[in-house]
């Protein structure tokens, strides 16, 4: 029964993620675009834009304002029901809202199986659904916001003042040596190429993970998400799914690595240790 409320929760919360996916960008563009009028024209009178925010306007079809209902609104059975299409003007739904809800949903199931009703399994879900929406705002548009990644960092760190996942200096040092970590590959490389390789947000989402799971689980980290990332970068060059100019994501790699490393972490490290001693 646990495991069953685990999927329909995560579900419903996947439905969610779906908005603060879509909506989180829109958000911080406009607040860019205000800021910007202010330092620009300070004496001009501040534009007067609709409210836009993860609960305003509600959810509606982007080609004909059809207001979605409740029942339209069911996650992944709705989408069957309507065969992928608005209801009003049969305008084909991004095949992205059941995936994602059904990804928070099996997810979410894992980790309760994994740690159970526990502060752990609390701890892992929230978690998950954090890494489930950066991920595909950073597939969307290559941002890693900061109103997501830096109160993830502080959970993290919240969480260990009880030794959830690992203790309370494990985890401060697994922030800043997540951070610099990152940081340094990115100065290093702009140093030799003068290029920049990758975004700030990486080095905060990083340092997240590192609050989370301790400084120990940092190297297992890196690794597997190099690893997945050049597999995958290598596999969508190859089928001409993406250009070798155009930049790749990385933190949907780290989301993968770290949310394998919180389920598995001691395993992976254990198994290596046990092979090259």
């Amino acid at each position: 029964m646990l495991l069953a409320y685990s999927f329909v929760i995560g579900a419903f919360i996947g439905s969610f993620l779906n908005v603060v996916i879509h909506r989180i960008p829109v958000m911080l563009e406009r607040q860019w675009k205000s800021e910007c009028q202010e330092l620009l024209t300070p004496d001009a009178e501040p534009s007067s834009l609709p409210k836009y925010n993860l609960s305003v306007p509600r959810s509606h079809c982007p080609a004909c304002d059809h207001q979605i209902k409740a029942i339209e609104n069911i996650p992944i059975i709705s989408y069957l029901f309507l065969k992928g299409k608005c209801s009003n003007c049969g305008i084909k739904i991004s095949a992205q809202y059941p995936c994602i809800e059904l990804l928070t949903a099996v997810l979410t199931t894992v980790v309760i199986w994994k740690f159970g009703f526990s502060w752990q399994g609390l701890g892992g879900i929230i978690l998950t659904w954090y890494l489930i929406a950066l991920s595909g705002i950073d597939i969307k548009t290559q941002l890693l916001p900061d109103n997501l990644t830096l109160p993830l960092l502080w959970l993290g760190i919240v969480f260990n003042i009880f030794s959830t996942y690992t203790d309370l200096n494990s985890s401060v040092l697994g922030a800043i040596f997540g951070y610099l970590a990152l940081w340094s590959v990115f100065h290093l490389f702009k140093l030799i190429t003068g290029k920049e390789g990758m975004g700030y947000g990486d080095f905060k989402l990083l340092a997240a993970l590192g609050a989370w799971l301790g400084w120990q689980s940092l190297p297992l980290i890196i690794l597997l998400s190099s690893a997945v990332g050049a597999i995958f970068g290598i596999i969508m060059i190859v089928s001409k799914l993406q250009e070798r100019s155009q930049p790749i994501p990385f933190g949907p790699y780290l989301a993968v690595a770290g949310w394998v490393a919180m389920l598995y972490g001691n395993q992976l490290i254990s198994l290596y240790l046990d092979k090259t001693l």
